[in-house]
Order: C-alpha cells, then sequence, then structure tokens
C-alpha cells in the first residue's frame, strides 16, 4: 500500500504543474470558470481547516449529494484531506434510499449542490429531521436557512490558518495512508447497496498504476460526466487526473455532450457500455437512412476494418491493398464518426458493467479500440486491456500489482494493495468476501495464456437449467448488444422449464425499420407490438440462438413498452440493470412466457 496520502498527491501535482489548467466547470452561454492546480490546492486546504473549525474530526463521515461537478472535486479531497470520510450519495437514487443511506452512513455534515437540493432532503427526512450541518457547493441559503455556502467554509479555514500558521501542517500529520478516505456506496445490482470503506494508501496505491496502464499528461484532457459516487469516476475521473496532471471538463449533460466534445476535443474518455451502444446504435440507425450507395460504402469499409483488426489481434500483417484500402475508408467514413467525439481521442475506455463482444469489434474496426476495464468498490480498478493490445470481449490484464487467480468454481479472486477496508459496520458481509488476503469479486472468469481475463457471469445472477446445466445470463445477454432495435435486454429461467427473455425498444432504432411510418408516433405499447418491431426481435433472436447450445436458447420473450429507468428502481445509477427489481416489475408479464406451449427459434 501506498505511504502518501491523497492531499499529499495532489501538493506534489500542483508543485509539478502549478499554473497549468486543471478543471473548467461550465457556468452557461459555453463559458467556464477554471482552475488552476495551485488554486486546486489552495481551495482543498482551505476546504480541509474549515472542516476542522466547525468540529469535523478525523474520521468523522462527511456527505456530498451533487451532481459531478468542479466544486464536488474541491469539497471531496478538501474532505479526505481534513481526515473525515468522504462518502457521495448517487443523486438519481429515490429520496427515501438516500434518507437511509445518509443515517447509516452516521454522516456529521453534508455538502449538498445548491438550496434547493439542501431542501428536497430535508423534506424527505420529515419529523426525525436531518441533525448535520450543511455546506451548499453552488448558491446561497434562503433567508432563515442554516447553511454556509463553499466560500464561507474557505473563510473559516483561512482564520483557521490566520490564527494558528500551524494548524494545516498538524492535520496532515494525523493522517495515515491506512485511514479511510472514502465511503462508497455499492450500485447494489445483485442485492442491497452495501457501504464499503477504502483508505487513502489503497486509492494512491491504485492511481499510482496510472502512469504505466493509462498515461496522461497536462496535454490531455476528458469530459467528466458519470456519478462521482460510483468507483469508476471517483478513481479515474477525479483522482488519476490529479496523479498525471490532465484536465478535467465538466459536462453539463448528456443532452449537451455533444457539442462540449466538439469544444474539448477529449484526448481520453470513460463511458459505461451503455453510452458505447447508444453511439452505435446512432451510428447504424443513420446509415439504415442512406441511399444504397452510402450504404454499401460504409459495409464495404467496416468489413475492411474488421479484417484488419482481426489480424492486428493475431499478430499478422494485413497486405499493403488493404491497408490503403482501409486508409481510404479510414477518410470516407470512419474518421467523420470519430469526430463526432472530438477526433483526438486517445483512450476511449469502457467501464462500470460488461462490454459486448460485437460492440468491441465495432469500435475497433473504426479505429477507436475500446480499452475495456475492470473494477469493483471493493478491490479498485484492477484490470485495463494495455493500450493498442486489446482483446475484445475482455477486460484486459490485471494491472501492475494486481493477482488474479480463479477459484475452484471458477469466480475471480483478486490480491493487491488497493483492496477496501471491509464494509461500514458489516463485519460478517466483510468476511464473506476478503479471506486470506483475497477479494473474492461473485464474478465467474477465465484466464488465457497471456493473461487476459474474460468475465463470464455473476454467480448470484446463475441460472440453473431443469438439466442442471449452468448458464450466465451476460454472455447471451451480450449477443444483443449490437443490435439497433434492441436497447436492454434480460434473461430468465432459473429453475424453469425453458429460457425466456425480456427486451426494451431503442426508439431511434424502431423509427429507422422498414413499415414502420404509421407507427411513427405513438405510445411505447403500441411501438412493441407493431409488426416490423416483433419481426426483427425474432429475428435477433433466432440468430442469437444459432450460437448457442440448445439449453441456452430463449425460447419466449416479450417486447416491453418502455425501458429499464433508475426512477423504477430497475437501473443502478451507472446503467446496470438490477435483476432481482425488475423480475418484481414484470411479473405478470414474465408469467405469461410460462403457460402455454408456443416457443420462439
Amino acid at each position: 500500500m501506498s505511504a502518501r496520502t491523497i492531499y499529499a498527491v495532489l501538493e506534489d501535482t500542483a508543485r509539478r504543474f502549478g499554473h497549468l489548467p486543471a478543471l473548467h466547470q461550465p457556468i452557461g452561454n459555453g463559458s467556464y470558470k477554471s482552475w488552476t492546480w495551485n488554486e486546486y490546492r489552495d481551495q482543498v486546504r482551505e476546504i480541509a481547516c474549515g472542516l476542522r473549525r466547525l468540529g469535523i474530526a478525523k474520521g468523522d463521515t462527511v456527505a456530498l449529494f451533487a451532481e459531478t461537478r468542479a466544486e464536488f472535486y474541491l469539497a471531496d479531497i478538501g474532505t479526505m484531506t481534513a481526515g473525515a470520510v468522504a462518502a457521495a450519495l448517487y443523486t438519481s437514487y429515490p429520496f427515501p434510499d438516500q434518507m437511509r443511506n445518509l443515517r447509516t452512513s452516521d454522516a456529521r455534515l453534508i455538502f449538498a449542490e445548491d438550496a434547493a437540493s439542501m431542501r428536497r432532503l430535508l423534506e424527505a427526512a420529515g419529523s426525525e429531521g436531518l441533525p448535520l450541518r450543511w455546506v451548499l457547493l453552488t448558491g446561497e441559503p434562503g433567508a432563515g436557512e442554516d447553511a454556509l455556502t463553499l466560500d464561507g467554509l474557505r473563510d473559516e479555514g483561512r482564520r483557521a490558518l490566520l490564527e494558528d500558521a500551524e494548524f494545516f501542517e498538524r492535520m496532515c500529520a494525523e493522517i495515515d495512508p491506512g485511514d479511510p478516505a472514502i465511503l462508497y456506496l455499492t450500485s447494489g445490482a445483485t442485492g442491497e447497496p452495501k457501504m464499503g470503506l477504502t483508505s487513502h494508501g489503497a486509492l494512491v496505491s491504485n492511481i499510482d498504476m496510472g502512469p504505466q496502464a493509462f498515461p496522461l499528461s497536462p496535454d490531455d484532457s476528458t469530459v467528466a460526466f458519470l456519478p462521482s459516487a460510483h468507483i469508476a469516476q471517483r478513481v479515474v475521473v477525479e483522482l488519476l487526473p490529479v496523479r498525471e496532471g490532465a484536465v478535467v471538463w465538466f459536462s453539463e449533460g448528456l443532452s449537451k455532450m455533444a457539442s462540449e466534445f466538439r469544444k474539448v476535443r477529449p484526448t481520453f474518455f470513460l463511458a459505461p457500455p451503455r453510452v458505447w451502444e447508444r453511439i452505435y446504435g446512432s451510428v447504424t440507425t443513420e446509415v439504415k437512412k442512406r441511399n444504397a450507395v452510402a450504404k454499401r460504402i460504409f459495409y464495404t469499409a467496416l468489413g475492411l476494418g474488421f479484417e484488419v483488426s482481426r489480424r492486428r489481434q493475431q499478430n499478422q500483417d494485413a497486405p499493403l491493398w488493404m491497408k490503403r484500402a482501409l486508409a481510404l475508408a479510414d477518410r470516407m467514413v470512419f474518421a467523420k464518426i470519430r469526430a463526432r467525439l472530438g477526433g483526438r481521442l486517445k483512450v476511449a475506455a469502457s467501464g462500470a458493467a460488461p462490454l459486448g463482444r460485437e460492440l468491441a469489434d465495432f469500435y475497433a474496426a473504426i479505429g477507436m479500440p475500446l480499452s475495456e476495464g475492470y473494477g469493483l468498490t471493493e478491490g479498485g480498478v484492477a484490470a485495463l486491456n494495455p493500450i493498442g493490445r486489446a482483446k475484445p470481449g475482455s477486460i484486459g490484464k490485471a494491472l501492475p500489482g494486481v493477482e488474479f487467480r480463479l477459484a475452484d468454481d471458477g469466480e475471480l479472486l483478486i490480491k493487491s494493495p488497493c483492496l477496501f477496508l471491509g464494509y461500514y459496520k458489516d463485519p460478517e458481509a466483510t468476511a464473506a468476501v476478503l479471506k486470506d488476503g483475497w477479494l473474492y469479486t461473485g464474478d465467474i472468469a477465465e484466464i488465457d495464456n497471456e493473461g487476459y481475463v474474460f468475465i463470464t457471469g455473476r454467480k448470484k445472477e446463475l441460472i440453473v437449467s431443469p438439466n442442471g446445466k449452468k448458464i450466465y445470463p451476460s454472455r447471451i445477454e451480450a449477443l444483443f448488444k449490437a443490435e439497433p432495435l434492441i436497447s436492454q435486454v434480460l434473461l430468465i429461467g432459473d429453475r424453469l422449464p425453458y429460457l425466456t427473455a425480456l427486451f426494451t425498444l431503442n426508439p431511434a432504432g424502431a423509427e429507422a425499420l422498414e413499415g414502420m411510418k404509421e407507427w411513427n408516433g405513438r405510445d411505447g405499447a403500441e411501438v412493441a407490438k407493431a409488426p416490423p418491431v416483433v419481426q426483427t426481435v425474432q429475428k435477433a433472436v433466432s440468430r442469437a440462438n444459432k450460437q448457442l447450445a440448445d439449453f441456452e436458447q430463449i425460447r419466449k420473450f416479450r417486447i416491453l413498452e418502455r425501458e429499464f429507468s433508475i426512477d423504477t428502481g430497475e437501473l443502478t445509477p451507472t446503467m446496470k440493470v438490477r435483476r432481482g427489481r425488475v423480475l418484481e416489475n414484470f411479473r405478470a408479464t414474465i408469467s405469461e412466457m410460462y403457460m402455454g406451449k408456443e416457443e420462439s427459434r
């Protein structure tokens, strides 16, 4: 484990890159407020001293309830610098869940994005109230509201430093790398969310792996949009830039991201598979609307890209004519697709959920290979496909200092300096996943002779067929990730006579189908029953079934009138499907598929 704290990393980066830009926060009308590394360091120091002056002690929990923005970064690292534990909440969770998490975390102070956010939390708290201090990251409190602004907290910190010149150094001396820094709320994709404690040393050890696996510099930049409560955002897009001096531009939201990419032209970008699926879906939907010549050019180019990518993965050289043809295809087709993401991406990374093989092949073919990685709250970021040597379908190789092994049942085990301290106030759950220095991930995996790891399923999602065969849903569901019409799929069938599936639709993909004109503009229930939609999904199921063993094949399916959502509890904030909630919400629909004898082949 590293002997440094998070603040020590920030201080070192400020010393190296002081007056260079670090953060850019949109403030409307295309303008940004910016911070240099020196300003970043100084404001973190003031926030940390302000928290101590307010009575926040080493080991106290400080909650953060805000979207990902520059002020979140300042408050987050300021909290850790004070020796307190930063507990970011998923803003998309229902408010009853927020209350439960706030109370369970024992938070003594909360950073809220603005006064409106504070009021919503107080309203949800009801008669019990929330007996803690409030600091607003933006804006001012209303009349009679007891809250400090972030500037007011920094004023408190400056006063502490004026009164005692050694205040900050004495505070830093109290903090050990083994002390907890972050209290993560796990996404709850396979059960109820838990809270995991991670130390300064584990976090720093993780980002110290960056220069070898994910090399960045002050010339690099990214667009931040993922929820900061998630480990992928926290480690890769918040803390890793601190380690390597890269610039972070914050997004105003998905609706603005296309223009932000053109403005920022990022060199690295991390997104979950759902974002890469949507980009792929929009491209293929547009192609379907083009004339026959344009379609032929696109698919010929794509075929060339696939073949050159396949040869590259097998360490084979492509013939000269193929390279020249691909160079022409790149100028005519692929460069225009990459331009949507700014045209400068050196590292396009996928994380937070498994990426389908076909999707990975597509991005490799267009000259923008996705580096799929793997991490989890309990073990940090543990694997990444080496830049330029990715194997589509794998999560890559163990990062430096990380060791993998497989249990007898195929479960992936991890040993590394990045392992968490344990679940907050839950020693039994901790003991169930940490055994003899190894983290039991719950993921079933295979490791090839070059050390690349392939996740084949989750132990908790295992489906057992009537004849006792084991089926891992994620492997089968991944076969549909490159279908433009299909947005989401959930496989069903544990201890049931046969496999069934629920599908949700991509509206743009539905509109682009031939013969859909009379259904366009109708509600979701009618679109889901439209013959062109049903026939297209049926063909996708048939294609998938041809790649599967008989006991793995989908016998029946239903097309839902809406997508799974966070509001209904069916998705985590990082867009992973919560199977249990989907099964509960669509119980009647699922029951119908196990009545009668018709089957889909």
